[in-house]
């Protein structure tokens, strides 16, 4: 394993643990997906949303888009499940060409700007791509939690990377176009 190999892993995890859990999510109404619940965001539907947004924001400043912070302006783009589904898909395609493309360890180490309010943060990639992954993993688990108090069973999402739990995940890669392994 050399150093990207983690980061393309977790660009493809990222990718499968969110269409587990948006399949999951997809079998709820809207009224449910957007009920209240106890949770940083106060529903499942806005968890999603803001994760999409994050993504949204640190892809942009990854692929050098120049986009910056007006990516947060319309703070509720969806009003069908369905389309946000499909942008969080687009948005892990993103994530996962743009780890594919890190051509060589150096290339964690190149500068990043990220547009603040009053500022421009200038950050390394690696460094980006890790508090990306961590966002991503901290509110998906706030939507598992809040889907466990609907009628949908949460899927599970922890059986991505060990080689024994490859059939637990198999048809899922290959429906997502990501490396069976």
């Amino acid at each position: 394993m050399n150093s990207l190999s983690p980061f393309r892993s977790m660009a493809e995890n990222n990718a499968w643990s969110n269409h587990r859990l948006h399949r999951a999510c997809a079998e709820l109404t809207f009224d449910e997906l957007t009920a209240e619940r106890t949770s940083f965001f106060p529903s499942i539907h806005k968890t999603l949303t803001h994760i999409l947004h994050v993504d949204w924001y640190y892809l942009d400043a990854l692929e050098r888009g120049g986009r910056g912070l007006g990516i947060f302006k319309d703070v509720a783009p969806f009003t069908d499940f369905a389309a946000l589904r499909q942008a969080q898909r687009e948005a892990d395609r993103r994530l996962v060409s743009f780890c594919e493309r890190l051509a060589s360890d150096a290339a964690l180490d190149d500068e990043v700007q990220i547009p603040r309010e009053h500022y421009v943060q200038v950050d390394r990639v690696g460094s980006v791509l890790l508090h990306l992954f961590v966002h991503q993993v901290h509110h998906r688990g706030q939507a598992h939690a809040m889907l466990a108090g609907t009628r949908v069973k949460p899927p599970q999402l922890d059986e991505f990377f060990l080689a024994a739990e490859l059939p637990l995940r198999e048809a899922e890669l290959r429906e997502l176009g990501l490396p069976v392994r």
